[in-house]
Protein backbone atom coordinates (compact mmCIF):
# COMPACT_ATOMS: atom_id res chain seq x y z
CA UNK A 1 0.00 0.00 0.00
CA UNK A 2 0.71 3.37 0.26
CA UNK A 3 1.94 4.18 -3.41
CA UNK A 4 -0.21 5.99 -6.29
CA UNK A 5 0.03 7.29 -9.45
CA UNK A 6 -0.32 10.82 -10.22
CA UNK A 7 -1.71 11.81 -13.85
CA UNK A 8 -1.46 15.44 -15.53
CA UNK A 9 -4.35 16.26 -18.45
CA UNK A 10 -4.06 18.41 -20.84
CA UNK A 11 -5.73 21.23 -19.40
CA UNK A 12 -3.23 21.19 -16.08
CA UNK A 13 -5.12 19.22 -13.70
CA UNK A 14 -3.15 16.50 -11.97
CA UNK A 15 -5.08 13.38 -10.41
CA UNK A 16 -3.65 11.25 -8.19
CA UNK A 17 -5.42 7.54 -7.71
CA UNK A 18 -8.38 9.13 -10.18
CA UNK A 19 -9.46 12.00 -8.35
CA UNK A 20 -8.41 15.52 -9.27
CA UNK A 21 -6.31 17.32 -6.74
CA UNK A 22 -5.46 20.47 -8.42
CA UNK A 23 -4.90 22.53 -11.38
CA UNK A 24 -1.90 24.28 -12.54
CA UNK A 25 -2.89 27.47 -14.65
CA UNK A 26 -0.46 28.09 -17.91
CA UNK A 27 1.25 30.98 -15.76
CA UNK A 28 1.98 28.84 -12.93
CA UNK A 29 -0.85 29.89 -10.47
CA UNK A 30 -1.65 26.61 -8.56
CA UNK A 31 -5.29 26.17 -7.91
CA UNK A 32 -6.74 23.52 -4.96
CA UNK A 33 -10.69 23.34 -5.24
CA UNK A 34 -11.42 26.58 -7.08
CA UNK A 35 -8.67 29.28 -4.73
CA UNK A 36 -5.57 29.81 -5.64
CA UNK A 37 -3.16 28.41 -3.37
CA UNK A 38 0.58 29.32 -4.30
CA UNK A 39 2.70 29.78 -7.90
CA UNK A 40 5.47 27.15 -9.60
CA UNK A 41 7.61 29.34 -11.29
CA UNK A 42 9.09 28.18 -14.88
CA UNK A 43 12.66 27.62 -12.91
CA UNK A 44 10.85 24.74 -10.76
CA UNK A 45 10.26 27.12 -7.41
CA UNK A 46 7.03 26.87 -5.84
CA UNK A 47 6.15 29.56 -3.84
CA UNK A 48 2.71 29.01 -1.03
CA UNK A 49 1.59 32.65 0.01
CA UNK A 50 4.41 34.54 -1.91
CA UNK A 51 7.48 33.28 -0.14
CA UNK A 52 9.51 30.66 -1.71
CA UNK A 53 8.10 26.99 -0.11
CA UNK A 54 10.28 24.53 -2.34
CA UNK A 55 12.13 23.45 -5.37
CA UNK A 56 11.81 21.27 -8.18
CA UNK A 57 15.30 21.16 -10.13
CA UNK A 58 15.70 20.05 -13.88
CA UNK A 59 16.86 16.92 -12.88
CA UNK A 60 13.90 15.90 -10.87
CA UNK A 61 15.31 16.52 -7.21
CA UNK A 62 12.48 17.86 -5.04
CA UNK A 63 14.19 20.28 -2.09
CA UNK A 64 12.41 21.78 0.29
CA UNK A 65 14.45 24.19 2.86
CA UNK A 66 17.56 23.23 0.93
CA UNK A 67 17.44 19.49 1.54
CA UNK A 68 16.39 16.79 -0.75
CA UNK A 69 12.92 15.23 0.06
CA UNK A 70 12.50 13.27 -2.72
CA UNK A 71 13.20 12.76 -6.84
CA UNK A 72 11.06 12.31 -10.06
CA UNK A 73 12.65 9.78 -12.20
CA UNK A 74 12.33 10.65 -16.34
CA UNK A 75 10.65 7.17 -16.37
CA UNK A 76 8.09 8.48 -14.36
CA UNK A 77 8.71 7.37 -10.51
CA UNK A 78 8.29 9.92 -7.78
CA UNK A 79 10.25 9.09 -4.75
CA UNK A 80 9.56 10.01 -1.39
CA UNK A 81 12.84 9.73 0.96
CA UNK A 82 14.49 6.73 -0.72
CA UNK A 83 11.56 4.76 -1.81
CA UNK A 84 8.84 4.96 -4.30
CA UNK A 85 5.82 6.89 -3.40
CA UNK A 86 4.07 6.11 -6.88
CA UNK A 87 4.40 7.19 -10.42
CA UNK A 88 3.41 9.64 -13.38
CA UNK A 89 0.99 8.17 -15.91
CA UNK A 90 2.32 9.14 -19.76
CA UNK A 91 5.96 10.90 -20.50
CA UNK A 92 6.99 12.32 -17.27
CA UNK A 93 10.84 12.64 -19.03
CA UNK A 94 9.11 16.29 -19.24
CA UNK A 95 10.36 19.13 -17.03
CA UNK A 96 7.42 20.74 -16.96
CA UNK A 97 4.87 17.66 -16.69
CA UNK A 98 7.66 16.91 -13.44
CA UNK A 99 7.44 20.24 -12.01
CA UNK A 100 3.48 20.76 -12.00
CA UNK A 101 2.46 17.73 -10.39
CA UNK A 102 5.61 18.10 -7.74
CA UNK A 103 4.06 21.55 -6.99
CA UNK A 104 0.52 19.62 -6.93
CA UNK A 105 2.23 17.15 -4.61
CA UNK A 106 3.38 19.01 -1.87
CA UNK A 107 0.52 21.28 -1.58
CA UNK A 108 -1.85 17.78 -1.19
CA UNK A 109 0.21 16.04 1.01
CA UNK A 110 1.40 18.97 3.33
Amino acid sequence: GGSSWAKIESDGTVRIGGSSVGKIESGGTIRMGGSSVGKVESGGTIRKGGSSFAKIERGGTLRKGGSSIGKIEDGGTIRKGGSSWGKIEGNASSYDVKRNVAALLFFWSG
